[in-house]
């Protein structure tokens, strides 16, 4: 499976709608035909995914135990909002309204791929988040990272 990679700055027109870099574009090849999803995220941002990425993921939320309430509530929460996403002639994709309340988007957007996923977040939003990175950033990927141990190009 490949990864997205890159960090984009965008702007939405008057319609709420964004052109894909094309950069971005040509990393989403089946965009065009099976769609995307666009979600809300676990911070004030949205999320996208190719189709398949979402099928993946909601196969893996059926496997949760509909009798238990945590379960219930987190499907609840983590579906809220999800929408499908088609580009249009001009390679642009319409962000829906109640999702860009949710995350305050109002016109510059930074879209922030994050392997499987692509983020958006309002640039202002982006900023002070990406302002906030850890004092020693280090300590964060040891704590993080260090029990996977060493990786080698077997």
């Amino acid at each position: 499976m490949s990864h997205f990679l890159g960090e984009f700055d965008c702007k939405l027109d008057a319609k709420g709608r964004m052109m894909i870099p094309s950069s971005l574009k040509k990393q989403l090849p089946e965009a065009e035909r099976e769609g995307l999803v666009i979600n809300r995220g676990f911070e004030k941002n949205l999320v996208i995914y190719t189709k398949k990425e979402w099928d993946c993921i909601t196969e893996e939320l059926s496997k949760l135990n509909p009798y238990e309430k945590k379960s219930r509530e987190f499907i609840r929460y983590f579906t809220r909002g999800a929408t499908e996403l088609s580009l249009d002639a001009a390679n642009r994709i319409l962000f829906p309204k109640s999702l860009m309340d949710y995350a305050g988007i109002t016109g510059e957007v930074v879209l922030a791929c994050q392997l499987n996923k692509i983020e958006v977040w309002a640039k202002d939003a982006y900023d002070a988040q990406m302002d906030n990175e850890p004092e020693n950033f280090a300590n964060l990927a040891e704590e993080v990272m260090g029990s996977l141990g060493r990786r080698t190009n077997d």
